[in-house]
């Protein structure tokens, strides 16, 4: 009560945000109810106050997430993990098609997917909701995880860097001209990126902006299945396009704190 009275009256806030687990649900309702009894707390306020709370992650086992020996697992341990299995992935595949192994790019490329993955998985819930961990799950390159839609981005990038045209300048002089229902249905849902970002603040579920942005890349990957973009007559509409859906992935990954991939 003390912390909530000095930030609301002594640090001037105008949104506080309590994250804890959902145990604690009752105990901060409580709290906001005391600052109501207390005259803190009114229609007439100018601060928000919000407990976000956050469902358990799961063992296989269905209990609390825990080592073999019952100890709690460190995020450093989960975080290296998956960037090692990341990185096994993206040499197994380029082995695999005959492709030259970069060291520094495998690397690089393993730890923005490693990292991206579990984070993606995390925030993909609902925050009440319970979940299994799975790195098998979270690093599938199939399905709403992070390294699909990281590969869907560095598709896209290979698109603009195969058209060999500066996109800036292309903007200047280039508008975007719907002539394909697949066109319509990606504009459409590129128009929609501030109705997700506001369901998302005013929820305060990020799921909002992960199920936004598997669903911009479903629509990209209709859109590039049936309107050919490179050398065709429409090429610069779907260039900018392209770099449009581009462009509100990576702000999507920037929210998520995601770093985008050009390459893999």
């Amino acid at each position: 009560m003390a912390a909530l009275k000095q930030r609301m009256f002594d640090e001037k806030a105008e949104w506080i945000i309590y994250v804890t687990d959902i145990g604690q649900q009752n105990h901060f309702s409580m709290v906001f109810g005391a600052a109501k009894k207390a005259g803190w707390l009114t229609a007439e306020s100018t601060t928000r106050v919000d407990h976000v709370a956050f469902g358990l992650v799961l063992g296989d086992d269905g209990k609390r997430f825990r080592t073999r020996s019952g100890d709690l697992v460190r995020l450093v341990e989960l975080l290296d993990e998956a960037k090692k299995r990341a990185y096994d992935g993206i040499v197994a595949r380029k082995q695999e098609n005959g492709e030259a192994i970069n060291e520094a790019e495998c690397q690089a490329a393993a730890a923005a997917m490693g990292y991206g993955a579990v984070k993606y998985a995390d925030l993909k819930n609902h925050r009440l909701t319970n979940y299994k961990f799975s790195f098998d799950q979270m690093l599938a390159m199939q399905g709403n995880t992070a390294v699909y839609l990281l590969y869907a981005h560095a598709r896209i990038a290979g698109i603009v860097r195969k058209a060999e045209m500066d996109m800036v300048e292309l903007a200047k002089t280039a508008s975007i001209e719907i002539t394909h229902p697949k066109e319509l249905e990606l504009c459409i849902h590129l128009c929609k990126f501030s109705e997700a970002i506001e369901d998302m603040l005013d929820e305060l579920t990020p799921n909002r902006l992960t199920d936004y942005l598997y669903d911009l890349s479903e629509k990209f990957n209709g859109f590039y299945v049936d309107c050919k973009v490179v050398g065709s007559p429409e090429e610069s509409s779907r260039l900018l396009l392209a770099e449009a859906t581009a462009v509100v992935m990576r702000q999507c990954f920037s929210l998520l704190g995601i770093t985008p991939l050009y390459k893999i």
